[in-house]
């Protein structure tokens, strides 16, 4: 849908409302959390600014896609997978492999690798994102060694509401959204829709031009997402609660070259020349909540999930022509069904027990252009229990425990020589326990401490156990689940009504780490069980009302990670300190001003050495309502057009700037 089609869509939508509805609240804050998607331990977690980012944030900032509004939080970093345009975050260290994504609690993460590129998931029908780092609860289910994220969508309070925007994005993109939703006392409806177009993004000025890349506009940097959602739901009783929901997402995009200087890096005189025709998500599933009396309910979570996409390789930078060695036309199929069943119960004093099982199938198939169909197939089970025990007024202690076991049912082979598909060696079941336990203790009314451990594991993808990764390693599918062992001491505090201060202290002990092998055989790797690993480092933030009008906030954020099984093996893509801090001030009630410094220290790019250097940006964002239901925003990032990279060889956007017009029609 082209961006003109659009904005005529659009405006008859906002005409209607603004008919129907002349007295709603003229602001703009999104609070309607859909509670049903959330998955917390405990439901003070959802204060908790070291973890959550709501629509407001996301919005004072711009923060179009899901890794830049996380980026926002201590203890997250934002990185990137260069070579395929990916757009990504490590929590505390561990990257999205061991930090699985969901979506109202239901897993979208990709089957085969276990990743998903948070650049095609956009927060503009999204009312919060939460953090779990850690100790997260285990009713997110397997595969959370090193925490959870949860994309918690919207849910009305009102019998209409809606929001939306149209926007400029430089010179050459536009994004644009419309929400809409009704609540009707027993029914409700959420729907939304979503349209982000770039053509291109805009390199630093200060970039030197190199022979993959010229300057100017990035070559290959297109992109177009757009996104539909919606949810019908039914609250026969104040507790109980029953929704249907559906997303689809269609995306396309471009693969910039790489540009570095890294001469044991083999892009630098092969590079490639990628792009992605189609990067689609579908997404069905059915949440419940069902209250059998003030003690007893019972929660559901059913789901369907469809991943297609084709990854197109060509000759040459014209991107027109299929016929070299290492052109090619790659198709991934994927689906993944399951669901999770929970019963909650109060009727042990002093406790609030869980017990939870989860069932998981994944199924991946996949090809190149001219080649029959492989498939993969795996099941993974959980069984969870989770209790959250009031010892009394002031202390609690959750201790959670669970069982997973993960069976690969298919896993076919194909010789590219022969034409034969034949199935790989029968690699039986993995399972393996989590287990954990938290104490809470209220000091008082102003201040709270915290202490956890966790034990936590994650099983090998089926690109872990099955890749050749393009002829270069051997498959291992007897891949045991990697482990990991997090502890952490924190501390909140509300000082003079005006300032909360929190602070966490983490250590991270890992072990069987699957890390990629070199030399197994001449010229080849392999994924194997051979790391240890340690993490440590802190995290705090800092929120202080100034004035009435004027407030700060500051973040951040140290992690050290060591290699001890071999320490000249460097662990790449998070920095070691990363601050952030943003300031806000409204000279008028109806004026908004924003200013926001961001800074990280060098990282590494690869495990020998190569490195991109540190970085400090500056952005500046303001925000002016211009009637009962309109605003305008503008900003600009990158301010002193900053040439700094996530990745060697893949330099960041220079200085950009964009304009949206806001509408809508509720607090």
């Amino acid at each position: 849908m082209k961006p003109k089609l659009l904005i005529f869509l659009l405006f008859p939508l906002i005409g209607f409302a603004q008919q129907n509805n002349p007295k709603t609240p003229d602001s703009l804050k999104i609070s309607n959390i859909f509670n049903l998607g959330e998955v917390v331990i405990t439901n003070h977690q959802n204060k908790d600014t070291l973890n959550r980012i709501t629509s407001k944030a996301m919005e004072s900032q711009n923060k179009m896609e899901v890794s830049k509004a996380l980026n926002m939080l201590p203890g997250v970093s934002l990185t990137a997978s260069g070579p395929r345009n990916e757009s990504m975050v490590s929590v505390r260290g561990f990257d999205l492999r061991q930090v699985p994504v969901y979506m109202d609690g239901i897993p979208v993460y990709v089957p085969y690798d276990g990743y998903v590129d948070l650049a095609r998931f956009t927060t503009f029908d999204l009312a919060a994102v939460d953090v779990s780092k850690g100790f997260s609860s285990v009713l997110y289910g397997p595969n959370s060694l090193g925490g959870a994220i949860n994309l918690v969508s919207r849910k009305p309070s009102k019998k209409l509401e809606y929001d939306g925007s149209l926007g400029m994005i430089n010179e050459n993109g536009y994004r644009g959204n419309v929400n809409i939703g009704s609540n009707l006392g027993k029914f409700y409806f959420q729907g939304g829709f979503s349209y982000l177009d770039r053509n291109s993004y805009r390199m630093s000025s200060n970039f030197i031009p190199t022979a993959n890349e010229n300057g100017g506009q990035r070559d290959n940097s297109y992109r177009t997402d757009q996104k539909i959602s919606f949810k019908v739901g039914w609250t026969p009783t104040e507790k109980s609660e029953y929704a249907i929901g559906y997303i689809n997402q269609q995306g396309e995009k471009g693969n910039p070259v790489y540009t570095g200087y890294d001469t044991q890096n083999s892009l630098l005189l092969k590079p490639r020349f990628w792009q992605w025709p189609n990067w689609d998500k579908e997404s069905f599933y059915f949440i419940s909540n069902s209250a059998f009396d003030d003690k007893n309910s019972f929660k559901t979570r059913l789901y369907f999930d469809r991943f297609k996409n084709t990854l197109d390789s060509y000759d040459d930078a014209t991107y027109s022509t299929q016929t070299k060695p290492y052109a090619f036309e790659s198709i991934y199929n994927d689906y993944t069904f399951g669901g999770n069943l929970e019963y909650n119960t109060k009727i042990i004093p002093k406790n609030d027990l869980k017990i939870a099982f989860h069932f998981k199938e994944d199924v991946h198939r996949e090809n190149n252009l001219g080649e029959p169909v492989r498939h993969f197939i795996d099941n993974t089970v959980l069984i969870g229990i989770e209790d959250v025990y009031k010892v009394s007024s002031k202390f609690t202690v959750i201790p959670g425990i669970s069982y997973n076991i993960r069976k690969n049912n298919e896993a076919e082979d194909y010789n590219s020589t022969t034409k034969v598909i034949s199935n790989f060696p029968d690699a039986g079941a993995s399972d393996a326990f989590n287990a954990q336990v938290g104490f809470f203790y209220q000091l008082n009314n102003q201040q709270k401490i915290g202490a956890t451990v966790s034990q936590k594991t994650r099983f090998a993808t089926i690109k872990d156990r099955y890749s050749y990764r393009m002829g270069t390693a051997i498959p291992n599918p007897d891949l045991k689940p990697e482990k990991a062992i997090n502890y952490e001491l924190n501390y909140t505090a509300n000082l003079f009504e005006k300032i909360t201060f929190q602070t966490a202290l983490i250590y991270s002990s890992l072990s069987d780490a699957i890390l990629s092998v070199s030399n197994v055989e001449p010229g080849k790797s392999q994924m194997q069980n051979f790391g240890e690993a340690d993490y440590k480092g802190i995290e705090a933030q800092l929120n202080y009302v100034v004035l009435e009008n004027l407030s700060l906030n500051l973040n951040y954020t140290y992690i050290e990670r060591k290699n001890i099984t071999n320490p000249n093996i460097h662990f790449t893509d998070v920095p070691n300190t990363k601050v952030m801090g943003t300031l806000e001030y409204s000279p008028i009630k109806i004026l908004r001003l924003i200013a926001n410094a961001e800074f990280n220290s060098l990282r590494f790019s690869t495990s020998y050495g190569a490195r991109v250097p540190d970085y400090t940006l500056l952005n500046l964002y303001g925000s002016g309502k211009i009637s009962k239901n309109f605003s305008l925003d503008a900003g600009v990032n990158n301010i002193f057009d900053r040439n700094y990279s996530l990745v060697e060889g893949y330099p960041e956007e220079g200085r950009n700037f964009f304009v949206t017009l806001r509408f809508f029609n509720f607090n």
